[in-house]
């Protein structure tokens, strides 16, 4: 009978470079996240300009950042489950920056207490009542629309509610390259960056526009109608 294998030698028995090589050559793929990346990136930057050296809240917006390399890493990997964990983390870290960068007391309470929590939702409501024409401008750019479903469908993929979803191998060494995964992946990678627009446009990034870079906002902007960047009052100088 054969000796059992170690651990070591089930994870090197992956053809890890093999998975990153065909991930690599999806350009559909590689094009969508990597446009993602560059639009958290943007968004990132900019609020490290404006906040980073004042407001002890940036460390959401780090947070931010890292869970997109760590998603997109994993999903490069093969290991599609564990993107979707980045994926919510991406959203969840730019719901808290757009709260407790005005709430330092909380923030405070939040690295002291592990009891205290607050919610996505009431963070949402928050924005509604605080948030000056959150409510107005939510009709013509909704928020809750898109992010409610997407964030349901991830974290039941996350907690295990739907078995097998994102994933098919039975052990580590089954661990491959899936096109069709890596496409649903990018799908739900780009609705995450599309939460993270419209949350900062309706918040934090409306508030601060005026003191982010030409280059940024053009980028942020390119694509959007001028009626609706009329009615959030974005300018493009």
């Amino acid at each position: 009978m054969a000796a059992p294998k170690s651990l070591g030698d089930v994870l090197s028995s992956v053809d890890w470079k093999a998975n990153i090589t065909q991930f690599c050559g999806d350009a559909a793929v590689v094009q969508r996240v990597e446009a993602g990346s560059l639009r958290l990136a943007t968004w990132a930057k900019q609020f490290e300009n404006i906040e980073g050296k004042t407001n002890p809240a940036i460390c959401f917006v780090r947070e931010m950042q890292t869970a997109g390399h760590l998603a997109t890493a994993a999903a490069a990997l093969g290991c599609y489950k564990l993107a979707a964990s980045g994926m919510r983390t991406i959203v969840e870290t730019a719901l808290y920056y757009s709260y407790f960068r005005v709430h330092t007391a909380e923030l405070a309470t939040l690295l002291r207490d592990e009891r205290w929590y607050i919610g996505k939702q009431e963070i949402l409501d928050y924005h509604v009542v605080h948030t000056a024409r959150y409510s107005e401008l939510q009709k013509k750019l909704p928020l809750a629309d898109i992010l409610n479903p997407w964030y349901s469908k991830l974290s039941a993929i996350i907690h295990g509610q739907i078995p097998g979803a994102w994933h098919s191998q039975s052990g580590i060494r089954g661990i491959k390259f899936n096109g069709a995964l890596a496409t649903e992946v990018a799908s739900y990678f780009e609705g995450a960056v599309k939460i993270v627009d419209r949350l900062f446009l309706l918040t934090v990034g409306r508030e601060l526009w005026a003191y982010f870079s030409p280059s940024a906002k053009e980028s942020l902007l390119h694509g959007m109608p001028g009626d609706l960047k009329a009615l959030l009052s974005l300018d493009s100088a």
